[in-house]
Order: C-alpha cells, then structure tokens, then sequence
C-alpha cells in the first residue's frame, strides 16, 4: 500500500534509482513541471511519485479507448466510449474526440514497492493527440496527487496513481495500482451475457430457490457498487474536485464475482476531466475543461461561485444518477436489451425524466421486469432516488453524500 504523511507524500516513501529499462523504447524522466499546463490549486502538494521510466517493466496491451461528446438534457458532456458505441448513435448526437488512450499492464521493478501491479494509462503525444492529451493527462496527475495529497488520507474508492513518466515521442505515461482489471460495465455486460444464456438454456431449468438467491446477491452487488461509487465522488467533492466523466467505464471493480460482494471495493478513475471548484478557484480562473460547464450553469441562472459550485455537484450528482440506471437496466436484463447510450435517450428525450412514465414503459415490456423489480424494492426506493438525482431543477438534486445515506444505496430495502 502507497502510505502518505499527513498533506504529502513522504519524500522518503520512494528513493528509487536507475537501471535498466525492461522496455524497447527509450524513455526519458517524465516532465512533472507539464502540470503548469493546467491551472490547478495553489495547494497543489508535489507528491513524491515514481517518476522513472528505469523503476517500471511494462507488460501486454490491455486495449484502447476515447472519449465522444453528447448532447444530453444536463448539457455537451465528455464520457468514454468504446468502439462500439459509435455505430448506435446519429451523426446528429455525438462528436467523437481526438484523444485515444492506451492501456497496459505492468509492475514495479524496484524500491519498496518492488512487485507491485499497475496499470499504465497512455496518452498520445502532442504530434498525434495534439495539446488536449497533455492537458487531459497533466489534469488527471495533478487531480489525483491533490486528493492523494489529502490530510485525511487516501480514498478507497479511488484508484492510486503511483507515477508516471514522458517518452521521447511525447506520450504520457500515468501508473495507477492495479487493484482490479474489471469495470462497472464489464460486470454489467457478462451479467447480461450470463442472463442470456441461462434463457436460452430454459427457464423450467431453474431452480426456483436458486434464482431468488441470485437475485438476492445481484441486488446486493449492484447496490455496494453504487454505493462505493459515490462514496469516492462524495470525496472527490468535499475536496472541491468534480469528476465530470463519471460512468460505467470510469468505475474499477476489484472483483466481478457476485458471491465475493463482501470483498467488493469500486474504485472511480479517469479524472481527466476533473474539475476544480474551490471558491479561489471559481473567482480566478474557471479551467481548461470547464467552459462548457459553465456554460450549462450560466443557462440555469447559476452566475456566482457559490451558484456555480452547486451547479457542478449536481452535474456530477446527475451523472451518478444515469450510472444508477445503467447498473440496473443493463445488470438485471438480458444482453442487448438496453446499452447505455439507448437508456439514456429514452429518460431523456421520450419521457424528458419523467420516471413515473418510464417506469408504465418499462412495465409493458417483459424483458425489463427484473429491473423494475430492482427498483421496486423498499416501495419504489429506487424510483425515488432516480427521480431526485435526474431532477431537472439542478437545485433540487441531493449531494453525494445525501444518495449515499438514503434508504435504497443504504441497502435498507434489501
């Protein structure tokens, strides 16, 4: 584990030196004054992070993903997107973005941390991703080492970056420690795969019992989930930091195993995008990022820091709440039946987040039951927080903090 001293990294945590590179490209000390190329706080504490190529081996290519804009009802948002998803949406609906990043995996080579698993996240060099992938990769490093840098210690619900370093071609390199190679949208697609499967098989196979305590521990998995989710945005936010990527892609999961649900430890990433909303901040400067942030506030009548701050949470606090209805219309159906981007037209644009009308949809269509049910549970508990997390009145929607206590992510309805 990465100890840090109270604000900081302890300088001593990590006195590596340099041998010999295990790669075939020749690296060079990752440039740590490249964070001047995003404003950040003036509290920034310059974590002592590994920043030799020498200290790290890197292993196989895990894959590759970008970033794409949609026009959705909360405003022109950056969200992954896998290869995939372009094919479902219309020319009208979506931008695709410049920046393609890689990603492998790896381990640490030497010093006390000899051993240690990372995954490095790879953004292209200027000359191929242009001065966005610097901004976006500087952004990320200086976001991660702000909330790492903490007095209160590191956040389990965030992933730890461990260093980094630049090649000579301009690529920046980000390790993060590995704690689980899956995400919230690989468990959510082969559960629906698994789903399918079992249909296709037939249902009169099924024990009676037996589906019940599925549904019981899937249930129980989706909420620790969502619930370890926001607890790591509810952090990022007492910490003046807004995720502005938040999705199924941008959640780690230690495990995907249903009946390991006790050991489960989600874990938020690609911060990116990540935005500062310390009132210094606000007042100053508003950030590489976030012009169309504050573009959407200034539309919802939210002009001074403190309207605008409010105005961020709640954007984040809406993202969350589409993240919810992912975890349940994807996990609790069959394959196909609901993607992400499908869902969230449907909320948006056919019911304009009318959730008492999606869910009279839902109930017609035999195939989405399950997750209805899901819902359903503690008196439409479920239904309840949706509807205050998708409010359009940004005003109305609750904090972090409030999802995490209410009835449905407590698992008191379970």
């Amino acid at each position: 584990m990465l100890l840090t001293a109270p604000g900081c990294f302890s300088s001593s945590l990590l006195p590596f030196t340099s041998i010999k590179n295990s790669t075939a490209v020749i690296l060079k000390r990752f440039r740590l004054n490249s964070m001047s190329r995003t404003r950040t706080s003036h509290r920034l504490c310059r974590a002592s992070l590994i920043t030799s190529p020498d200290s790290f081996e890197v292993g196989r290519l895990i894959g590759s993903y970008g970033f794409m804009n949609i026009t959705s009802y909360s405003g022109l948002r950056d969200i992954e997107y896998s290869s995939g998803d372009l094919g479902r949406l219309g020319v009208q609906d979506v931008g695709e973005g410049s920046v393609k990043i890689r990603l492998y995996e790896g381990r640490i080579a030497q010093g006390p941390l000899k051993g240690t698993s990372v995954m490095f996240k790879v953004y292209p060099g200027q000359r191929t991703g242009g001065i966005e992938a610097d901004m976006m990769a500087a952004n990320e490093l200086n976001t991660h080492a702000f909330l790492q840098s903490s007095s209160k210690g590191l956040c389990q619900n965030l992933v730890v970056l461990v260093g980094g370093f630049e090649t000579k071609t301009g690529e920046q390199w980000l390790a993060f420690r590995s704690d689980g190679k899956y995400s919230a949208a690989d468990y959510a697609k082969l559960t629906s795969e698994k789903i399918s499967k079992n249909h296709s098989a037939g249902e009169s196979s099924w024990n009676r019992f037996e589906k019940e305590q599925i549904l019981k521990r899937r249930r129980y998995f989706v909420i620790k989930l969502f619930q370890g989710a926001m607890s790591g945005l509810a952090y990022m936010h007492d910490h003046d930091r807004l995720h502005q990527s938040l999705g199924p892609s941008s959640v780690s999961l230690n495990t995907i195993v249903e009946k390991d649900a006790a050991y489960l430890v989600p874990r938020l990433r690609d911060l990116s995008f990540s935005v500062d909303i310390s009132f210094q901040n606000l007042e100053e400067d508003p950030g590489t990022f976030s012009e169309g942030l504050w573009r959407r506030a200034a539309a919802a009548g939210a002009f001074t820091p403190m309207e605008k701050r409010a105005f961020g949470i709640a954007d984040d606090v809406y993202e969350a709440g589409l993240l919810l209805a992912y975890l349940t219309f994807v996990t609790f159906c069959e394959a196909n039946v609901m993607d992400s981007l499908s869902l969230q037209r449907l909320l948006e644009s056919t019911f304009r987040l009318d959730l008492q009308a999606t869910r009279e949809y839902c109930l017609a269509d035999d195939r989405l039951l399950e997750a209805v049910k899901f819902l359903d549970l503690g008196e439409g508990a479920g239904w309840e927080l949706l509807q205050a997390m998708l409010n359009p009145d940004f005003q109305q929607r609750p904090i972090a903090e409030a999802v995490i206590n209410h009835r449905f992510t407590a698992g008191a309805v379970l």
